[in-house]
This record gives structure tokens, sequence and C-alpha cells, in this order.
């Protein structure tokens, strides 16, 4: 298996930045031959003597219709490298991306430029968005002029990749966490009473904060999932919402326990009163949030039933 790293972001967004300092890091001057492939030529560029002294071979590949498995088997075989770096186009629809079958994914990150994300995100969200959904980490750069919507920015990018690392930095380097002051409930109400945005926004912060809610009793208007294979008196009440466009929608919502699932129909509406634990669940395949119930009554459909984070 060939070890691939893509390294994804629109033009100018600091990918080149960020590949070259990662080069000049002793823990990445491993021994061995890394090939670099980059889609695009921007502003900056790699020095020869960097790629020299990490032993780093640079191949450009300009058109789309060029990366594909037989090019990348050739410059492979070319080069006989022991890893791989691709700095990927972010014009280039990553939903068509195929890779030699024997190469391995180890890592997808994806670049973003603060100061322009809502541009993309309002223009170009289609590809963003297949560029974040499978990374692991999205490092967002030149945040000074937009600290103020960082929690928004935040909230948009967990929508398409709730699993993501997301990192924010300015000129001074990273931004401190933000995001609790800016949450559209209180924390300190007996139940915090959860509309459409709410129930986003909760869903959304307890992947990353749920020690903000451990114990804390929620009320909110949910759809019914019954999963096959769950637990006994066990059913997920969620929201579907869009998280891109209106094809891409995902069910979102935690497991719930309470004693009557069985009288529950899948897909009717209840208005769901539980407290927020946080334990093990096998379809987790971890610790997450638990949700007991208090109680689940029959409640109408809501005036919309799909919730947006645009």
């Amino acid at each position: 298996m060939k070890s691939v790293y893509m390294i994804n972001g629109f033009l100018e967004a600091g990918k080149t930045d960020f590949i070259r300092f990662t080069l000049a890091q002793p823990y990445f001057q491993t021994k061995g031959k890394t090939l670099l492939i980059v889609c695009e030529e921007g502003e900056q560029e790699y020095e020869p003597e960097l790629l020299k002294k990490c032993r780093v071979e640079l191949e450009l590949i300009e058109n789309e219709a060029d990366f594909n498995p037989e090019k990348l088997t050739e410059l492979e075989k070319k080069h006989k490298p022991d890893r791989v770096i691709i700095e990927f186009n972010g014009m280039w629809n990553y939903k068509n991306v195929k890779l030699p079958w024997y190469w391995k994914l180890e890592q997808q990150i994806t670049i973003i430029d603060g100061s322009t994300f809502s541009m993309y995100y309002s223009n170009m969200r289609s590809l963003l968005a297949e560029m974040i959904k499978g990374s692991e980490m999205i490092i967002m750069n030149r945040c000074d002029s937009v600290r103020d919507q960082l929690n928004v920015f935040k909230r948009n990018i967990k929508a398409v990749n709730a699993k993501a690392d997301v990192i924010f930095e300015d000129s001074n380097g990273e931004v401190d966490e933000i995001f609790e002051e800016d949450l559209p409930y209180d924390l300190n109400q007996p139940i915090i009473e959860l509309d459409n945005e709410g129930y986003g926004i909760w869903y959304l912060d307890s992947t990353d904060h749920i020690e903000r809610y451990i114990d804390k009793t929620i009320r909110f208007t949910a759809m019914v999932l019954k999963p096959e294979n769950f637990p006994k008196n066990y059913f997920v009440p969620g929201r579907m919402a869009m998280t891109c466009c209106a094809d891409d929608l995902a069910f979102l919502g935690y497991a719930c326990e309470y004693e009557g699932t069985d009288s529950l129909q899948q897909k009717e509406w209840v208005e769901v009163t539980a407290k927020v634990t946080k334990d093990y669940f096998e379809d987790y395949q971890g610790e997450g949030p638990v949700l007991r119930a208090v109680s689940v009554e029959k409640t109408k459909a809501p005036k919309e039933e799909i919730i947006s984070f645009t």
C-alpha cells in the first residue's frame, strides 16, 4: 500500500505554505522519497533547496482529465516514492477523484482562507462540501477580519462533517475556542427549549462539548427513527437537516432510552423531554451523548420539517 496525504483548498488558501511548513519539520523528514503532486500553480512556489533537502520529487498535473489512476501510477513508477502528497485543485470536483487501488489515503486536510469563506460557501458550496466531507482536519487561516463570524463558520463546517477537527488561525496563531457565548439558548434554564435553529446548533455543539450538557434537560420536536438491531427501549429522535444543498440531507439525532419505545411508530413526530448523559453506546463505537427520556409525547409535524445550516 502507498501512503497518500491529500491537501484540499481553493487557490491561494494557503495549501502550499502548509505543505512547505510540513516538509520542513524534522518529524516529516523521514527515510525515503516523497512524491509531491501539485494540481494548480499559485503565487507561492516550492524552493528547490527545500525539495532537495527533503528528498521530494515534484510533478504538476494541470488538467483535471489527467488526474486519473493511470497517470498517477505512471508518476509513481517514475519516482518510486515512499509516500505521496497531493496538493489538490479546489475547482476540481473531489467527488470524481479516483486513486490507484493500492494507494491508501492516510489523511485528508482542507485549508480555508477565512476572509473568503463566505464567498465560496455562498457560490461554490457543493465543491467546498465535497472537500470538507472526507477531511479529518479543517484549518481556517487569515481569520483576523472575521473573528466575530467564526462561530457561524464552525457550524457551517460541522454541518457537513461533524467529526472533523476545526482549527482557526489569525496572524497571532491559533484562535482560542469560541461558541458558548453565541448559543441561541440559555444553558442555565431548568429545561432548555430547542427550536429549529437551536436543535441544529445543540446537535453540532454537543459533538464537541458534551460536558456543557451533561445532566441538563432539553426539550425539542423530533421525528422517530427506530434503527434495526438497536437495543430494546432505545430509539433516535432527530431532524432531517440540509447540510449544503437540497440533495444533501442528513438525519441528526442521538440514541434515546425510553421504556415506551415499542409504542412509537417509525417517522412519527414527538415532543421529547430528556436528560443528556455521556455514555458508551455500541452504535457510536465509543462514548457519546445518550438521552434519557423524561417524557415522549406525540405531536404534529413542524411547519418546517427540514432544518438548514445555510
